[in-house]
């Protein structure tokens, strides 16, 4: 191959569209050539990432509940760097950096979504017992096995998929790396929307100069609709989020809202209506209020989500089915290379290069037999229950890897605390009739959990490292191989700063870690341990709206997901999918459209980046002890109306700039 000192311009004009008949996308980084990947520098770098963002994004996590997405911030951090460092050809390096190091976000989402809780429940059953080996070694095996679930459908994905889904996160991430080393207008673009983006959401979260989320409540009617009719609108006006809607575009947005608004003014209102005095608790966990006495936001909580949740599963099951060719071919090829009558990549461009299907099959088995083992020695000391583990671990994690993908290609948000609390109750259900019970039974159980939520966290994350690389011509079996050093090292991070965190801070008590997340966890494990129900009614309305859906060819997904996700998170998607609308169909010049649409996904891309960054600078700042809001001015009415103001502010700017955008000459 030829090495290239050659600079990148810039994305290929049909990098984010549906190619046409005979058309080929072809990378920045040439197929035909060779370019600095991994090497000593950014493995070195990747692995320090993981550490860092590893930590912060734990102690945020489970202090205020959201993790944040560690690969734009690290994106920007390595190009950065290698720029300062005046390293030539660095966009490959940074590639490596940006995966290695985004295994950080996954690892811990998987992690603190779950373990947390058997910290919970040892509060109140001291015979509970949690180490450092239950840990590390549940996101260990949880992540490679994302990892592996994942590979055979990273062609479907990035390449046969390509310009049919949007890829919100992994787009922002790209136009930083792209931007680092190709310069120019775009670059300032990107500078210019990251810094007004994050200083705006800076200045919320940091500041609270105005609210977060504006509320029909700040109108007394408003007020008093969400009280008796229990009728709710909800937007967050974050400029991240707003990015996020624009590169989802109008379709998905609207998909996704139709969804929400199902749940919201459909059936919240309608189980105020039909079942307003009564209590219903379909879980055991003690709910003690009456539907009419609960907040539209409590109603959503205890019941809407678990529709979405099982419109979630049964999407995901109903994409199996779909995906059936793919899995089917993967074989095949293990099969081959087995018999060694194969060599897959030996005239495969290096840009479409995986790791052997013969080395994703042995390898998915040797995870699930070091799984096993785990169960069985450190876990239940039970052979059937530690098949029983492992037989719901395999299968639950396979289905929903493609969920996780998919989730992730349309909107940027993985529903993994949902599938995991899904997997939480199936493997309570079937652990009890099996006859474990009891803290050994919700010792079980959250682990089965941990392992699940951990890889689909990680399927969910690796999916958009792939399709960066894609974009920028990457090498997908390098990505693959070092992938599993940063779960590796991002694993032994987060089981040690869970334990000091839980040292210092604890997750009972006054002053204790939030921990929201595993608190709910916690709340389910418990009553359904102690002979408890689950919403199987729930569920199966949301099942039955996913096939309904499938059979009218809507995507039924998208409009799981909003269900599931809640209300103020979507109707932002929807405001951003306008503008993209908007500013690509004002002119009868169809070029003028596309440069309008591109110079908007740079803006947006850079509200994303801006938030992400600013998210991290934020978290230090809460990490450090320092308040700087004030939580009465916050929920104040005057703030919400000051939110709305500068939201149509940030609205305007990205239309504005993005009308700006001329053809090139």
């Amino acid at each position: 191959m030829e090495h290239t000192n050659s600079k990148p311009k810039g994305l290929p004009e049909n990098a984010y569209r549906e190619l046409k008949e005979g058309e080929e996308y072809k990378p920045l980084m040439s197929a035909g050539k060779s370019y600095p990947e991994v090497t000593p520098w950014s493995v070195f770098m990747g692995v320090i990432m993981t550490v860092i963002f590893s930590a912060a994004a734990a102690y945020l996590g489970l202090k205020v509940g959201q993790v944040f997405e560690a690969a734009i911030p690290i994106a920007i951090i390595a190009v950065g760097l290698s720029g300062a460092l005046k390293r030539k050809n660095a966009l490959g390096e940074n590639v490596i950096i940006q995966s290695i190091g985004a295994s950080s976000g996954a690892i811990v989402a998987g992690a603190i979504f779950t373990m947390p809780a058997l910290y919970i429940l040892q509060a109140k059953y001291p015979e509970l017992t949690v180490d450092f080996a239950k840990v590390f070694m549940s996101s260990l095996l949880g992540g490679v096995l994302g990892i592996l679930f994942l590979i055979p459908f990273r062609k479907y994905f990035v390449s046969d998929m390509h310009g049919k889904y949007p890829f919100p996160e992994a787009t922002a991430t790209t136009q930083v790396l792209v931007s680092g080393e190709s310069g120019g207008s775009s670059a300032k673009v990107l500078l210019m929307s990251g810094l007004i983006g994050g200083l705006y959401d800076f200045i919320v979260s940091t500041f609270g100069f105005w609210s977060e989320v504006f509320s029909s409540r700040v109108l007394p009617f408003g007020e008093m609709v969400a009280t008796k009719a229990k009728v709710l609108l909800k937007i967050n006006v974050g400029a991240a989020v707003l990015g996020l809607g624009y590169i989802v575009g109008l379709k998905y947005a609207f998909i996704i809202c139709c969804g929400s608004m199902l749940i919201w003014f459909g059936v919240i209102p309608l189980m105020n209506i039909f079942f307003g005095a009564q209590v219903i608790d379909l879980m055991g966990t003690g709910i003690t209020q009456t539907i009419s006495q609960m907040a539209p936001e409590q109603i959503f909580r205890d019941y809407g989500r678990h529709i979405g949740i099982g419109g979630i599963a049964t999407a995901g099951i109903i994409g199996i089915i779909k995906s059936a060719g793919i899995i089917k071919t993967a074989f095949g090829m293990a099969a081959k290379e087995f018999k060694g009558g194969s060599d897959v990549n030996k005239n495969v461009p290096r840009t479409q290069k995986d790791l052997p299907m013969k080395i994703v099959a042995i390898g998915i088995g040797i995870a699930l037999i070091a799984t096993f083992i785990f169960f069985y020695f450190g876990v239940v000391n039970n052979l059937l229950h530690a098949i029983i583990a492992i037989l719901v671990v395999g299968v639950i994690a396979f289905l929903f890897t493609t969920v996780a993908a998919n989730a992730i290609a349309i909107v940027g948000t993985n529903p993994v605390s949902g599938m995991t609390l899904m997997t939480l109750i199936l493997a309570s259900v079937i652990m009890v009739a099996s006859g474990l019970k009891g803290t050994a039974g919700m010792t079980a159980a959250l682990i089965i959990g941990g392992v699940v939520c951990t890889a689909l966290s990680v399927a969910g994350a690796f999916i958009t490292d792939l399709k960066i690389g894609y974009w920028l011509g990457s090498t997908p079996i390098k990505q693959q191989q070092w992938k599993f050093l940063g779960t590796l090292v991002a694993a032994a991070t987060v089981g040690g700063v869970m334990i000091i965190l839980n040292k210092t801070y604890g997750f009972v008590g006054e002053h204790a870690l939030v921990a929201p997340q595993a608190n709910a966890m916690a709340a389910v494990i418990e009553p359904l341990m102690s002979g408890g129900g689950a919403p199987w009614l729930l569920y199966g309305i949301g099942a039955i709206i996913s096939i309904t859906l499938a059979f009218l060819g809507i995507p039924a997904l998208a409009f799981s997901l909003g269900m599931f996700i809640p209300l103020e998170l979507n109707l932002p998607l929807l405001v951003g999918g306008a503008v993209a609308w908007y500013v690509s169909t004002r002119s009868k010049d169809e070029n003028l459209n596309n440069e309008r649409k591109e110079r908007g996904t740079l803006i947006a891309s850079g509200f994303i980046a801006g938030g992400a960054l600013m998210g991290v600078m934020s978290a230090i700042i809460r990490f450090a002890g320092i308040n700087l809001t004030s939580k009465e001015w916050m929920e104040s009415v005057p703030a919400e109306y000051l939110a709305l103001f500068m939201y149509a502010i940030i609205i305007v700017y990205l239309a504005w700039d993005s009308l700006r955008a001329k053809l090139e000459k």
